[in-house]
């Protein structure tokens, strides 16, 4: 029973929860960037490039067995265009990553050299201050 007691109290803490909610809003953004690059950035791309569509582009390592018509085995292929795609996710998602902690590494650096004011004193440190003050006189 303690180590379930144990794992309830890790999966419990803010920050696995942070990071859990992390992990899936990252999985969604990693969606939205494959779709940018499949189907924004590399087209247009591609059409400037003669035409080419990335996705389709490989080389035939080993033709497929054909016989009496029908396939026996798979060519085997090598896709490199779908790599080419990937790492151009791979940069926009860095790229993004990179941006965002960029930005927040300047937030917590403002946050740092802002000026906090001194704490209003107590009043017992201001009865204190008053009867030092008088004193003085």
């Amino acid at each position: 029973m303690g180590m379930l007691k144990e794992f309830k109290e890790f999966a419990m803490r803010g920050n696995v929860v942070d990071m859990a909610v992390g992990i899936v809003i990252g999985g969604a953004f990693g969606k939205i960037v494959s779709s940018f690059v499949n189907d924004v950035l590399m087209p247009p791309i591609g059409l400037a490039l003669g035409g080419m569509d990335f996705s389709k582009m490989s080389m035939e390592l080993q033709p497929a067995v054909i016989e009496n018509g029908e396939v026996v085995k798979e060519a085997v292929m090598l896709n490199y265009g779908l790599f080419i795609n990937t790492v151009i996710d791979f940069i926009i998602v860095a790229f993004a990553i990179f941006m965002v902690v960029k930005a927040m590494n300047s937030m917590k650096k403002k946050e740092e050299a802002a000026p906090t004011a001194p704490p209003e004193p107590s009043s017992t440190d201001k009865l204190l201050m008053e009867i030092r003050d008088s004193l003085k006189k």
